[in-house]
């Protein structure tokens, strides 16, 4: 019984995503190999390789995988398949672009977003917006798997030495070609593997305030920036910057929650977070039940007071 993993990188690294998706991949039992796809991909496969409990990659170059189509990876993945008895991807937008078709062309089901492995066989993951935990049992052959990353500890990055297996790729798609991406620029920590996150809320009332007073406190404590969906919806905020249900699940070791109310869909995207501070004038915020620290001040004043004493 061996597990396959399936690396998120962009072809000259391997994301943080991965490594906590390994370390799923061995509390399933058996060998953990991981599968990197991609163009001009041998450092990503190099640092694969380097990943503790890792014991083999399988490096599969071609064109078609540059830009991680799901259509040619989830081709390659079927094709190996059975080899193994567990296909861990990442639960980011990259292995849930991948892992329904790889299910659908396997014709088992797929099990999502999980938080633990009870058993080879059996693993909870949250439903009702991690309102309830539900513990799922498949008896499939094989077993198509998307991990919470936020629910298991990052493998070491170094420490390993894999062999790495160069087999030749599955066919490219003729039906699907890349064409453009536009990508937002930032210089701040990539959300979802930042250490300290601030977030903001639908109270800052427009981008202008948000940015004035939201940005001087990311930049005194080195934090990625976030927002809650009314945020967004709002226009104050970019859409990547999303935390909850509908955006990026996180979980840093302090997410700083300004002006948000906590509706359950936020919640659910950052309860996990190590320490919680969060700041709202109304005491009756539900955010409050989750916060470490809660401060029921005037964000406008608070914030600004709080980047001076820093």
């Amino acid at each position: 019984m061996s597990s396959l993993v399936i690396a998120e990188h962009d072809n000259s690294s391997i994301k943080p995503s991965t490594l906590n998706t390994v370390t799923a991949a061995a509390q399933c039992g058996g060998d953990v190999h991981v599968l990197v796809a991609g163009h001009n991909a041998g450092a990503a496969a190099a640092a694969a390789a380097q990943i503790a409990g890792v014991s083999k990659v399988i490096h599969v170059e071609g064109a078609g995988f540059g830009h991680g189509l799901a259509e040619n990876i989830g081709a390659q993945v079927v094709a190996i398949a059975s080899g193994y008895s567990h296909l861990l991807f990442p639960a980011t937008a990259f292995g849930k672009n991948i892992a329904p078709r790889v299910a659908a062309k396997l014709d088992v089901a797929q099990i999502s977003d999980i938080t633990k492995v009870d058993s080879p066989d059996t693993f909870e993951r949250p439903i009702y917006a991690g309102n309830a935990i539900a513990t799922v049992q498949s008896t499939d052959a094989i077993k198509v798997i998307t991990v919470r990353t936020t629910g298991f500890d990052a493998a070491a990055s170094t420490g390993g030495s894999a062999s790495v297996d160069t087999p030749g790729a599955a066919g490219a798609s003729a039906d699907v070609q890349f064409l453009g991406s536009e990508i937002a620029r930032n210089d701040r920590p990539e959300l979802t593997a930042a250490k300290i996150i601030v977030s903001g809320g639908r109270a800052l009332g427009s981008s202008e305030k948000f940015m004035e007073v939201m940005t001087p406190l990311a930049d005194k404590l080195g934090a990625a920036m976030g927002a809650s969906r009314a945020a967004v919806d709002a226009g104050y905020a970019p859409n990547d910057w999303q935390v909850g249900q509908t955006g990026k699940i996180v979980a840093p070791q302090l997410y700083v929650a300004c002006g948000i109310s906590g509706a359950i869909q936020h919640l659910a995207g950052m309860k996990d977070s190590k320490v919680i501070v969060a700041i709202n004038k109304d005491a009756e915020a539900p955010i409050f039940s989750v916060a470490d620290y809660g401060l029921e001040a005037d964000l406008f004043v608070a914030v600004p007071d709080l980047v001076a004493a820093l």
